[in-house]
């Protein structure tokens, strides 16, 4: 097993129980027949464990990597889940544009964002990976970029039960391009990175005081193991 495979695979075993912890929470929340938006679906991880935990009506998943993408349609298609997936290979921002993603060795840390080439945080990394330059950390691909709200509005999605979103330093980004919409959502389960290896135009309290003037409120809040990341689930408190 390579390195970056081991790597994925504890982080995996990890990432397990911060799974369990969410689906807990949801079933306390949630209903079955769900419509879902996953944004950044990656191999289709988030697809693969809420429809193994609620009776799902509709996922439908933004994968901007074409490389993540082929696998995500290899998965999704091998546990038969093609009924209740719509597969887009775009990414969701605050405008409709063509752009590049980095393509990163460990593909779940892929970003739109560019690389703080001087972050602590990245030098650790590259140098767990034995990676000596951080130009062999990625490889830039061109991608589409789209707004959330013209994809509701070209698929006359009525109702959201969950907009999930992993996106490596872009979510203020694709909840920006939510602001005709975002009273049809009932939940905003994202992840956040505090960390300086990415880029980022925003820090978390930008993201907190959109979603308040939204009508959002913050109802849950966990530590990622062995990452300064954590995950919040907010609420709409208008539906």
């Amino acid at each position: 097993m390579s390195l970056i495979n081991l790597i994925r695979f504890t982080l995996n075993i990890f990432d397990n129980f911060q799974q369990k912890k969410i689906i807990k929470f949801f079933k306390k929340k949630l209903n079955n027949d769900l419509m879902i938006i996953d944004v950044g679906s990656h191999y289709g991880e988030t697809a693969k464990l809420f429809c193994k935990n609620f009776k799902i009506k509709k996922i439908h998943c933004f994968e901007a990597s074409p490389n993540n993408y082929k696998i995500l349609l290899r998965n999704i298609k091998r546990i038969g889940l093609n009924d209740y997936c719509i597969l887009n290979m775009l990414a969701l921002g605050s405008s409709n544009m063509e752009s590049f993603i980095k393509q990163t060795k460990e593909s779940s840390s892929s970003t739109i964002n560019d690389f703080n080439s001087d972050s602590k945080y990245f030098k650790k990394k590259l140098k767990i990976l034995n990676i000596n330059n951080s130009d062999k950390y990625y490889n830039k691909i061109p991608i589409k970029i789209i707004v959330l709200d013209d994809y509701i509005k070209e698929k006359q999605i009525q109702n959201i039960d969950l907009l999930k979103i992993d996106t490596e330093g872009f979510e203020f980004n694709v909840i920006k391009g939510l602001k005709n919409n975002y009273n049809i959502v009932k939940f905003i389960y994202f992840e956040h990175h505090y960390d300086d290896m990415i880029k980022k135009n925003y820090k978390f309290k930008d993201i907190n005081q959109l979603l308040i003037n939204y009508g959002f409120k913050k109802i849950y809040k966990s530590k990622m193991y062995f990452r300064k990341s954590f995950e919040y689930i907010y609420e709409n408190t208008i539906i």
